[in-house]
């Protein structure tokens, strides 16, 4: 049976929840990735839990026992959430029952034991909303069920998109041809009946919300909020009190240590190969160079450890420079991540040949307050936010720019990278980095949360 389950050290206890005062409102946020568990989709609520109080919301959240999700798990994330904050977990159909019927996924497997959890909070305790943010759609579903029963708004976030259109010929199915067929079987019957009766909806891209109103027409403008993950200066604050050290290089040994963190793939190769075919340049200048800088690739590939395939690495080969490049495709954990920035002498961010590509890895590099030095698409965002916050250099690209007229562009910005002293940083204008943080995107997302239950009180 799904239970409030105990925090996993003793110095953190499941608390019961506190009478809130008149003015507070409560919201169940339900997530089946949350830490311990790393990854990706969590992060909109657990860099949001150190603000919400003081913005008039109280959260309890609702997720899957850890033990029940495939992706790895990282003690240090668990042990930056708030220490009174009540979590519930619920349990999950084996996988060998539901890989079956080709709903092998812990968004359909957990689905029976989250209905019966959130069952049980919503008629036992007071929410005013019930807030969905993940990428695993399936359980989207129980916000109409949860508002019929119990009468309660829900609220959901966009992360990805949920239902596509069919994949072009050629291109791979995620999980083959039938798997997909029948997801996006699902998410076509599905999506429609949450959007039905969705109070409101946040997106990290305007395509999203675009998409979303123009398929479903009943959507006003007012329901739909774009808003990106914020800048997480919270962990960033914890980072050098905690004992987290990275193995990849010796930020001591007298070289420049130029890191970038993030995936790689074919839509990042035109960004990949203009940079090492100018690093190739500047060598030919300073052919010492190998002696004085090398680049780190680190979690280029989403694929589980021993299945993940370098991305980089090879055109590294190509362009001559292998010696001066390292990649290590595995993912590494979140906190890990973030040192390996710190400890750098630079951060690259590359950019996708999709000009939508954001890069919600650029916030934390800002914070690293490393030199940066970024290679995107020129109707990027990202470009107009290292413009606005003077955190680093750009260099952009668009359809029809080669690798090689890239490289020409990127040799000037590469020969003032490897002049800088190390341990250099950045002139940020922090006032004008200020809206993009977690703190300001909170502040966002309750204000989305109170439009859910202003009409209620009305």
């Amino acid at each position: 049976m799904p239970a409030v389950s105990p925090r996993p050290t003793p110095q953190r206890t499941v608390a019961v929840a506190a009478v809130a005062p008149p003015t507070r409102r409560r919201v169940l946020m339900v997530s089946p990735h949350f830490p311990p568990v790393n990854a990706p989709d969590h992060q909109r609520l657990r860099t949001a839990l150190p603000y919400l109080e003081e913005l008039g919301w109280e959260a309890e959240i609702l997720t899957v026992n850890p033990e029940e999700v495939a992706h790895p798990q990282d003690d240090w994330l668990r042990r930056s959430l708030p220490l009174a904050l009540p979590i519930h977990q619920a349990e999950a159909l084996p996988r060998s029952l539901t890989r079956l019927v080709g709903l092998g996924h812990v968004g359909w497997r957990c689905l029976p034991y989250l209905a019966r959890l959130g069952d049980r909070l919503l008629a036992e305790q007071s929410f005013d909303l019930v807030f969905f943010s993940t990428t695993l759609f399936p359980v989207m579903i129980l916000g109409p069920y949860w508002q019929r029963r119990f009468g309660v708004p829900f609220a959901v976030d966009f992360q990805d998109p949920w239902r596509v259109e069919a994949a072009p010929a050629g291109q791979h199915r995620p999980g083959g041809r039938l798997k997909y067929a029948l997801d996006k079987a699902l998410a076509a019957f599905w999506e429609p009946r949450v959007m039905e009766r969705v109070s409101q909806v946040v997106a990290v891209s305007a395509a999203y919300t675009q998409t979303l109103q123009a398929r479903y027409p009943w959507l006003g403008p007012e329901q739909l909020t774009v808003l990106p993950f914020g800048a997480p200066e919270a962990d960033f604050a914890q980072l050098p009190h905690w004992p987290i050290q990275q193995t990849h290089f010796d930020p001591s040994d007298g070289r420049h240590h130029w890191v970038y963190v993030g995936r790689g793939g074919p839509d990042m190769a035109v960004a990949v190969r203009g940079l090492l075919l100018g690093l190739r340049e500047v060598r030919s200048q300073h052919p010492d160079l190998a002696d004085r800088v090398h680049l780190h690739f680190i979690g280029t590939s989403y694929a589980p450890a021993g299945r993940a395939i370098e991305t980089i690495a090879p055109i590294a080969t190509a362009c001559g420079v292998a010696d001066l490049v390292t990649e290590h495709p595995q993912r590494v954990p979140y906190f890990e991540a973030q040192k390996l920035l710190t400890d750098s002498d630079a951060v690259l961010l590359i950019g996708s040949s999709d000009p939508k590509y954001t890069a919600s890895k650029l916030y934390p590099a800002v914070l690293a307050k490393k030199p940066i030095l970024a290679v995107f698409h020129a109707a990027s965002s990202v470009v107009d936010i290292l413009h606005q916050t003077q955190a680093g250099t750009v260099v952009t690209f668009d359809a029809h720019t080669t690798p090689e007229q890239l490289a020409r562009q990127l040799t000037a910005p590469l020969q003032t990278l490897l002049a800088q002293p190390q341990n250099t940083p950045p002139a940020t204008d922090w006032e004008a980095f200020s809206p993009y943080t977690a703190r300001a995107m909170t502040q966002t997302l309750c204000q989305v949360f109170d439009r859910c239950v202003q009409p209620l009180k009305q």
